[in-house]
């Protein structure tokens, strides 16, 4: 199938900061074959036409850090201490899930995502299989991992579940879909256990996605415990010698951002989630300065409450201007980059999404420009950054499939799951 966008705005988000004005792209099945001008362009044998006049195509964004399973969770447990929030109000909570409810959940939260711009994510969670069922529906684009928490000595089956994940599912819904291992954090998985975790992941070549220093207290444990940070607890292990995602990386210091470097591990900035349970600061420009990719998450809906990249977007800039004192720390451009090829490195297809370019697979979202709040343009990315909202998403591609457009949900019945995700939350916080 050929689609042509035409008559829209471009901003390609690649290594030159690509911007076109009243242009056009050209997808060829799931790849973008034409960016530019086009002469003759009425004489071109498009399959479907999508008219881009008062519009801006950019590339979908990537959300780094998410637990979609949560969103069933949305407003239940707020303004509480990350220790008490987790093991008072979620943790006793999740213990009633079932299979079914991930799967409601992750519908709920794949339309929210696709509806603010999101195009792909990197979740955390169990029931993942439901994950992966929901996926089928939505059409998204995935990197998905098994929360690993060590519970017992009976644990190991947890490695298990996210060992048949990965035989099962990597590279799944035509390279959609790829699997990571899911440890979730240093203080609630031993040495012992995270060998095991990384043993596993290095047979099969996997990345791995972990919580790490997001907060002073884990961090003031960890030197209690092991006379060191976790991130260089996690150094020393060996867990960095695989592709890392490391969620918050909130409380860290020039020994750890140096470390981080060495190994390239990418930081994933949740600015919402760590400002509402006051976690603190990421001191992400600091990072930035030092080359490190810092991409960007939403964290879960019950700690972020929504899963709007713009919304992070927009913190991720203005909150650090604000810690640091300088105006010009995290500029739009760097939020940006953070949210869209920073988060194609950190999860490792860089090769194939991030950026609009002939090549690359056409993960595309199209925003309506033609908003009191976003006129006028005076310069395209502070427009988006700092101006722009998820409610201004028009139109939605993941490798060249229509998954939203005009504001009409093209693969999800969202009155269904919508309606079903409100009966199971009443269900699970009242019943069950």
């Amino acid at each position: 199938m050929r689609i042509l966008i035409k008559n829209v705005d471009i901003v390609t988000m690649n290594e030159q900061n690509g911007f076109y004005e009243n242009s056009n792209i050209v997808i060829e099945d799931n790849i973008i074959t034409h960016i530019g001008n086009i002469e003759e362009i009425d004489k071109i044998k498009a399959d479907y036409i999508i008219e881009g006049t008062n519009k801006l195509a950019m590339p979908g964004l990537i959300n780094c850090h998410t637990h979609l399973g949560m969103s069933l969770f949305r407003n239940y447990a707020d303004d509480m201490v990350l220790s008490e929030w987790l093991t008072k109000k979620i943790w006793p909570a999740e213990a009633k899930l079932i299979s079914e409810d991930i799967y409601w959940a992750s519908l709920l939260s794949m339309s929210e995502m696709i509806a603010s711009g999101t195009t792909s994510f990197c979740d955390m969670y169990f029931f993942m299989d439901q994950v992966v069922k929901a996926l089928e529906v939505s059409n998204m684009r995935a990197s998905l991992a098994r929360g690993i928490v060590e519970e017992d000595i009976n644990s190991k089956y947890k490695i298990e579940e996210n060992e048949k994940l990965f035989k099962d599912y990597d590279n799944a819904l035509n390279g959609k879909i790829k699997i990571m291992f899911g440890p979730h954090a240093p203080y609630t998985c031993s040495p012992e256990f995270l060998l095991e975790i990384i043993d596993s992941a290095s047979k099969l070549n996997a990345s791995l996605h972990i919580h790490l220093s997001e907060t002073k207290e884990e961090v003031e444990e960890s030197y209690r415990k092991y006379n060191k940070s976790p991130i260089k607890h996690m150094y020393d292990l060996g867990l960095f010698e695989l592709h890392t995602v490391a969620a918050h990386c909130v409380h860290i210091d020039d020994e750890d951002i140096k470390l981080i470097k060495e190994k390239n591990v990418y930081p994933i900035n949740n600015p919402s989630s760590n400002f509402k349970l006051a976690s603190g600061f990421s001191p992400v420009n600091k990072m930035l300065k030092e080359g490190i990719k810092v991409a960007l998450g939403t964290d879960g809906a019950a700690s972020n409450n929504n899963l709007n990249m713009l919304k992070e977007i927009s913190m991720a800039s203005l909150v650090n201007k604000a810690v640091d004192n300088d105006p010009m720390s995290v500029t739009a451009l760097e939020t940006l980059k953070m949210a869209t090829l920073n988060g194609a490195y950190a999860l490792g297809i860089e090769k194939e999404i991030g950026s609009l370019e002939v090549g690359k697979k056409a993960d595309i979202i199209i925003l309506d420009m033609d908003k009191p709040h976003l006129c006028p343009r005076n310069n395209i990315f502070s427009t988006l950054a700092y101006s722009a909202y998820g409610s201004d998403v028009d139109t939605v591609i993941v490798d060249g499939n229509i998954l939203m457009e005009k504001k009409e949900f093209k693969t999800i019945d969202i009155e269904k799951v919508k309606y079903m995700a409100n009966e199971i939350s009443i269900d699970l916080l009242n019943n069950r």
